[in-house]
């Protein structure tokens, strides 16, 4: 099944539609998928047979709740497998074949964010927005400086603001060192823009409803003021599930 995961749905519904189109979709040939234990995992099974990543890996998870999940996924296609609708076994692909063999490079790019994360760039008006930021992001400021010891500046529109030295160290130690939920708080920093929003939420600090919140304030007021763009709707609908996986992961993997 390699082949159908080889190329990651895009970040956009519209063209993992077209790509779908463009791309035979492998029709279901297995009745149950299924997990089983391995010595240091739970592996997805098809009829027993195992799945490979794109690398030829097999598709295994480290604990027994996050297998089920991934294999649920599985259970849950229907005439045909369709990638773009299993977004946690492309996080677990991802996972497998990108990090857990180079955390480094993903916890340097999670630490890119936190130099000019999302919840430090405040709006000076209209006051309506100035009050949601504040009220969705300041409680993430302050469990950064409670839980981390990490004190942060807050800039106005996008006036860029250094940040401490010593507060970017405090954050950055944060970041975890197991693959799999490095792999999700990495996904969840670029799908949010924040790295303190993913880290609070692998702390348990935030709750993926929160952490989703929060990083939709702008977007919310926008839509508040102006109303619905259906394909704007769409795409967020389409990071929502990823988000949700990785938000699977956190919770699957404490």
């Amino acid at each position: 099944m390699r082949e159908l995961f080889e190329n990651t749905p895009p970040d956009d519904p519209i063209e993992a539609t077209r790509r779908s189109a463009r791309t035979a979709l492998r029709r279901r040939f297995y009745d149950k998928a299924t997990t089983v234990a391995l010595a240091d995992g739970h592996a997805v099974r098809l009829d027993g047979k195992p799945v490979r990543t794109p690398a030829r890996r097999v598709l295994a998870a480290p604990t027994l709740a996050l297998a089920e999940a991934i294999a649920a996924e599985w259970q849950a296609q229907q005439d045909v497998i369709d990638p773009a609708k299993m977004p946690l076994t492309r996080l677990a692909n991802a996972i497998i074949d990108g990090v857990a063999d180079a955390p480094q490079p993903v916890a340097d790019e999670i630490a890119k964010y936190l130099a000019s994360d999302l919840v430090f760039y405040r709006a000076g008006s209209p006051p309506g927005l100035v009050e949601r930021q504040a009220r969705h992001w300041d409680l993430i400021l302050d469990w950064a400086r409670q839980g981390l010891g990490a004190e942060f500046k807050l800039g106005e529109g996008v006036v860029y603001a250094a940040q401490p030295q010593a507060s970017l160290a405090a954050a950055r130690a944060d970041i975890p060192d197991e693959p799999w939920r490095l792999g999700a708080v990495h996904a969840i920093t670029t799908l949010t823009g924040s790295a303190l929003i993913a880290l609070a939420m692998a702390r348990g600090a935030l709750s993926a409803d929160a952490a989703w919140q929060a990083a939709h304030v702008d977007e919310d007021w926008n839509i508040a003021q102006w109303g619905r763009d259906e394909m704007a709707m769409a795409r967020r609908d389409f990071r929502s599930a990823e988000f949700q996986a990785a938000a699977t992961v956190l919770a699957c993997c404490p």
